[in-house]
């Protein structure tokens, strides 16, 4: 994959779909516009343009008055979504999360003895497991629960909290070069890997992590202590395994 930076790949999605008809795009971007705007004439004019709002629709398609909304990644270690722990902290609490575990995802967030991040002496999430793997797996045992994860869903990958609607697909790569999944396979794969075991912090296939645990005390750095990361980091595998359980899927039914 090249080395074009985020903002490039997705104006380059833009160039590539504005102003044109269904039936003269690429195979694979007709495929991704048929996907998502189905029973479309393939005459139809597509309008695209860059979402210049942060939101978790990077652009935005527009074909007879209907709109959609695309969000694009690339490279490693995708960030999904961040935000201040006091509003994550607010989700969970809604969310009926038990104090004890909110109180020790906290003292997993901080990694410095403290629940409020003004602790003298940090470690790492390795360090930290070593001694409290079992508080871990008690947060992860609460949090994996099919209810609480479409809300997760729709606040970290979908829709996010200033946004009207959700994204209808997300596509991992480059403009020539790329895979995608719809709305509907994201809800599918987070919600089949709900017991999938992971020794830190995670919601299903997403992991939850400081923004940085700045450990270097660089002042630079530090405010991103005070914020959560959202961070799926096999996307592109989980990617291609839904297209081969679909595809299987396929030749089972025939």
């Amino acid at each position: 994959m090249s080395k074009i930076n985020g903002y490039d790949n997705e104006f380059a999605f833009v160039l590539e779909l504005n102003n044109k008809a269904i039936k003269d795009l690429k195979p694979l971007h007709r495929d991704l516009i048929e996907t998502i705007f189905p029973n479309e004439n393939e005459k139809s004019i597509i309008k695209c343009w860059l979402n210049h709002y942060k939101q978790k629709s990077d652009i935005l398609v527009k074909i007879n008055n209907k709109i959609r909304g695309i969000s694009i990644k690339k490279g490693i270690r995708n960030s999904i979504h961040v935000e201040p722990i006091s509003e994550f902290i607010s989700f969970l609490i809604r969310n009926n999360i038990s104090r004890d575990n909110i109180i020790e995802y906290l003292k997993f967030h901080y990694a410095d003895g403290t629940t409020n991040g003004k602790g003298l002496k940090r470690i790492s999430t390795e360090e930290y497991k070593v001694k409290n793997q079992d508080k871990i797996d008690n947060i992860n045992n609460e949090i994996n629960n099919e209810k609480l994860l479409i809300k997760v869903i729709d606040r970290f990958v979908l829709q996010g909290n200033n946004s009207s609607f959700s994204i209808s697909a997300l596509i991992y790569g480059e403009v020539d070069d790329f895979v995608f999944i719809t709305r509907e396979d994201i809800i599918n794969i987070i919600l089949s890997k709900k017991n999938k075991y992971s020794s830190t912090i995670h919601f299903s296939v997403l992991t939850v992590q400081p923004k940085n645990r700045c450990l270097n005390y660089n002042s630079k750095y530090e405010k991103d202590r005070f914020c959560i990361q959202i961070k799926w980091y096999n996307l592109f595998d989980d990617i291609i395994e839904n297209m081969y359980l679909k595809e299987l899927s396929k030749i089972s039914i025939s």
